[in-house]
């Protein structure tokens, strides 16, 4: 944690990166940090009472889906009214409406379903504002190293987040969380407020309007050859690398190699930690020429990715540690080489939008990405129960490097740009 300080230091006096986003950074990082105690609370508590799976999946789709359902009217709302207000706003109701579930003692599991409901909806919101005012609050040419700041902090809140939401579980119960949580909203909102942000449009006066600027957000998406370049590619790797990191690689660590749970998270953990340097490297380092390493970082990843299918295949037989090993190395380089992929693809999508479509067009993105992922989710599970998990991973494996073979032959100056 001193390193990491230091470097944080280094990179506020290198990068100038000013006042305005520094706040906007630390009021993220609390929030990040008491939405991460939430999000371990929250599952320890409903298996506690209903020790269900099932009611598990319930609480999953009832964060997922209002959020699919409300992202193109949140775009619209993050474009037509004021985004500060809208960001401290959402931050600020967050915490009065934790607050009022502990002194009421709302905390049956219907009740929590509620709101876990009525939070989905008020983080699509909060999302599509924030998501929309960040470009707005660096220079153009230094988006690159704000995104790998912002990123950065976000991984040292999930890293620490989790370990301590089951410590003040432990402690508090859920009651303790809950209160964690609202007051890290209230502490974000606290330093959002002093963000210096102008931001005038016309207010909706009609429905109509709404369905309008939808359209003009879809529209504008269409009509940009450069930005449905950047999107379409974005949309194949993560519909083919969410399946491969979400289940394909804890069910080789358990089932496959039959890791501890102490060495699974570790694994999980070194993915994090690469990404934290990857990040590090673009803030400090690379900044705005990270883009031109682009594909070679990305065939550098397949390499990773490779190297994981061979070590996990019958072709390499070597001892459980000598693997646990090998992919602690491999995980590392996973994550350093993703960061400095998808900081400089995030930072070109950002660019490439007017601030004043910002919302719409990035609501649009979202509900796309949200379209894309669970296909290939649902279509992973039965492959692992019929093929080994090593030919699952090359079939993965050999559809992404289709994929950037044709981009790389097609688009190579709009991507490495």
């Amino acid at each position: 944690m001193k390193v990491l300080a230091k470097t944080i230091i280094v990179v506020i006096m290198v990068n100038g990166l000013g006042r305005n986003f520094w706040l906007f950074a630390v009021g993220r990082f609390i929030s990040q940090i008491g939405w991460a105690v939430h999000e371990v609370a929250l599952p320890l508590y409903i298996l506690d009472k209903t020790q269900s799976g099932g009611m598990m999946s319930i609480f999953v789709l009832a964060d997922m889906v209002p959020s699919l359902i409300f992202m193109p009217l949140a775009g619209v709302i993050g474009d037509r009214y004021n985004r500060k207000a809208l960001m401290v706003g959402f931050d600020l109701i967050r915490g009065v409406l934790l607050f009022g579930v502990i002194f009421l003692n709302l905390l049956q599991i219907y009740q929590l379903l509620v709101l876990q409901v009525v939070l989905a909806i008020m983080s699509t919101f909060f999302g599509a504002s924030t998501g929309a005012m960040f470009p707005d609050l660096v220079e153009s040419d230094k988006i690159e190293r704000a995104n790998s700041i912002i990123s950065s902090l976000s991984i040292v809140a999930r890293l620490i987040g989790p370990a301590l939401g089951g410590l003040i579980y432990a402690i508090g119960g859920i009651k303790l969380a809950f209160m964690i949580n609202a007051l890290s909203f209230f502490g974000s909102g606290l330093f959002e407020l002093l963000i210096e942000y102008e931001w005038k449009t016309k207010e909706i006066e009609r429905l109509g309007e709404i369905l309008a600027d939808i359209k003009e957000g879809l529209l504008f998406l269409r009509s940009s050859r450069y930005l449905m370049v950047l999107i379409s590619f974005a949309l194949f790797m993560n519909a083919l690398g969410q399946p491969f990191g979400s289940v394909l690689e804890p069910y080789v660590y358990r089932v496959v190699l039959k890791l501890s749970s102490q060495q699974f998270g570790v694994l999980q953990s070194s993915l994090m930690v690469g990404m934290l340097l990857g990040n590090m490297l673009v803030a400090v380092k690379l900044g705005r020429t990270a883009g031109k390493l682009f594909f070679k970082s990305i065939f550098f990843n397949g390499a990773m990715m490779l190297a994981f299918v061979f070590l996990i295949s019958p072709l390499i037989m070597i001892s459980t540690s000598l693997t646990f090993a090998c992919l602690l190395g491999i995980n590392v380089l996973w994550g350093l080489t993703s960061a400095v992929i998808n900081i400089p693809l995030q930072a070109r999508i950002q660019r490439a939008v007017p601030s004043e479509l910002r919302g719409r067009v990035f609501s649009a993105i979202g509900v796309l990405v949200n379209l894309s992922t669970p296909l290939g989710l649902i279509i992973i599970g039965p492959l692992l129960d019929l093929y080994p998990a090593w030919k699952v991973a090359l079939g993965l494996w050999s559809l992404m490097f289709l994929v950037v073979i044709i981009y790389y032959a097609k688009f190579r100056e709009v991507l490495s740009a």
